[in-house]
C-alpha cells in the first residue's frame, strides 16, 4: 500500500506543470516522407498491444524510419517477453521517484531524443508516461483527445471510439500524418 497516493499525484502534477511551462519547443512537421525517427510511449501492462507495436515497427522499418518505444511496467521485474528487444526499453516502478517521476537513464535519453514524431499510446494516463510525453523534445506529438484536460501536450489529437485498439490507432495516426503535407519547413515555437 502506497502512502498519500492522491497527494503525491497532485504534487507530481504541479512539479510537471512548472517544468513544462519553462520548455520552449519547436513544433515542426512537413510530411510523412521527412520522418526519420518516431518515438512511442506505451503502457507495457497492456501486453496484448505488443503485437500491434511490433507490426508498426516493422512497417516503419520498411520505410527506413527508426522507431524507439519506451514502456512503463508497474512491477519491479520485467516479464521475459519484454526483455532483449532492441527497439523497446521499459521503466519499472522501482525506477520512479517518490513523486512518480521516471529516474532511469532510458527515460532521460528518450525525453532528450529529437524524434520527428512522438506517438503517445498511454490511454490510461499513467503519470510516468505522461511525464515523458510532456517533457519530450519531439518535433511533433500525437495523442488521444482528452475532453477532461483543457491543456494538451499534443500537436495532433485523435478522437477514436472506446475501447481504443492500438493497431487501429496507429493506422489512423499514419493515415493523418500522410494527409498532412505542408510543403514547407515552417517552424512554430510552442511554449
Amino acid at each position: 500500500m502506497e502512502l498519500f497516493v492522491g497527494t503525491r499525484h497532485k504534487i507530481a502534477n504541479l512539479i510537471l506543470s512548472k517544468k513544462t511551462a519553462r520548455i520552449k519547443r519547436r513544433v515542426h512537421y512537413s510530411n510523412m516522407k521527412s520522418i526519420r525517427k518516431i518515438g512511442i510511449v506505451w503502457d507495457a501492462s497492456k501486453s496484448e498491444d505488443f503485437t500491434s507495436l511490433s507490426k508498426f515497427h516493422q512497417r516503419m522499418h520498411e520505410r527506413n524510419i527508426d522507431v524507439k518505444i519506451i514502456g512503463y511496467w508497474a512491477g519491479d521485474e520485467l516479464p521475459d517477453r519484454l526483455t532483449a528487444i532492441r527497439f523497446l526499453s521499459c521503466i519499472r516502478k522501482k525506477e520512479l521517484s517518490f513523486f512518480y517521476k521516471p529516474v532511469s537513464e532510458e527515460s532521460d535519453a528518450f525525453i532528450n531524443t529529437n524524434f520527428d514524431v512522438l506517438i503517445d499510446v498511454n490511454f490510461d494516463k499513467k503519470f510516468p508516461l505522461y511525464y515523458i510525453s510532456s517533457l519530450s523534445t519531439a518535433s511533433f506529438k500525437v495523442g488521444l483527445f482528452d475532453s477532461e484536460n483543457n491543456t494538451s501536450i499534443f500537436d495532433l489529437m485523435m478522437e477514436l471510439k472506446k475501447p481504443v485498439h492500438v493497431g487501429n490507432y496507429l493506422d489512423q495516426v499514419v493515415h493523418y500524418l500522410e494527409m498532412i503535407n505542408s510543403g514547407t519547413t515552417k517552424k512554430v515555437d510552442k511554449s
